[in-house]
């Protein structure tokens, strides 16, 4: 009976530390681990289970590398761990932790392409974006569609600018599928070039048909379209100008200015948003042959000479009422 109860207690004894152990074990993936603040994790490309467990013992992220990997092949499947960076919140199991790596929970950030923003300053932003890697060549005027674009630390410019143009490349074929009767552009280049032209002539979104209208109808008649902003692209690639216009830059013969040229100029003097391009493809029907500015932000638009030199005489006289002359 004695040898048969001490037997009884060594079992129980035996059992007792390996439900000690197992819970030891256990609780050294699922609780909680001695990271003390978020933080951003980066797996390199081509990482493995071992050189990731690796990284993470060196930021604090878990307690052992070993015993991260011992627990992550016994408990934490199969699925390998994804390139890319990852935020880990503060003291994140080691199960959390490799949930999080083998999953989609990659950090994206963001670059914004806004409407009328000339290729000169999107390759200045991009190159000016300390997590994305790599020369990128200067992007031709009007390739980009703006809009704000996702990209990962590390990845290339390349990439990066390859979806931007990408990007535009699908929406402009896209809306010259749909364009209507009205509009004088005949290839999607020459909407393209239009609509940069109507992009950098308003900042009010609601005017982009009634400007196209204008515009459309001086193609027609074989008018000079005087757009101001064909005078300034030659002079700084679509920068503003950051002075008045010079009679003699008013004057000057190139093939952007619309002052001494009459049609197009021979490209984009911008990257145009998807909203100008429809206005192109669906101008607004109007009269109107001029437009000067009214003071709101907006145009006010003529038909004729004389209706446009009174609203001229209107703008002016707003102005020096402001004291702007």
């Amino acid at each position: 009976m004695a040898l048969r109860a001490k037997g009884g207690l060594i079992a129980a004894a035996a059992a007792f530390v390996l439900l000690v152990a197992g819970g030891l074990f256990l609780h050294g993936w699922y609780g909680a681990g001695p990271l003390a603040n978020n933080a951003a994790f980066i797996v390199p490309d081509h990482s493995t289970l071992g050189s990731v467990a690796g990284q993470l013992e060196q930021q604090g992220a878990i307690s052992s590398a070993s015993g991260f990997r011992l627990r992550a092949r016994l408990l934490g499947g199969a699925k390998p761990v994804k390139a890319g960076e990852f935020m880990l919140p503060a003291h994140s199991s080691p199960a959390r932790i490799l949930a999080i790596l083998q999953g989609s929970e990659v950090i994206r950030r963001l670059v914004a392409v806004p409407e009328g923003m000339p290729s000169i300053m999107v390759y200045e932003r991009l190159m000016a974006q300390p997590l994305l890697s790599g020369p990128i060549p200067m992007p031709a005027e009007g390739s980009i569609l703006p809009n704000s674009y996702d990209f990962e630390r590390g990845e290339s410019r390349a990439a990066v600018l390859g979806r931007m143009q990408a990007a535009m490349k699908k929406t402009l074929a896209d809306l010259w599928k749909k364009r209507g009767p009205d509009t004088v552009a005949k290839t999607p280049e020459e909407a393209l070039v239009l609509a940069s032209i109507v992009e950098k002539e308003t900042g009010k979104p609601s005017e982009r048909p009634m400007v196209a209208g204008l515009y459309s109808n001086r193609l027609r008649k074989g008018m000079l379209l005087q757009a101001d902003p064909t005078i300034i692209y030659p002079i700084t690639q679509g920068k503003p100008l950051g002075r008045r216009i010079r009679q003699s830059e008013i004057a000057a013969v190139n093939d952007y200015n619309t002052y001494s040229m009459v049609g197009l100029p021979k490209g984009p003097i911008t990257n145009p948003g998807k909203e100008s391009i429809a206005a192109v493809l669906h101008p607004a029907k109007t009269e109107a042959l001029y437009m000067v500015a009214d003071g709101s932000g907006g145009h006010a638009f003529a038909a004729t000479l004389e209706e446009h030199n009174a609203n001229v005489a209107k703008w002016f006289a707003l102005r020096k009422a402001r004291g702007d002359l």
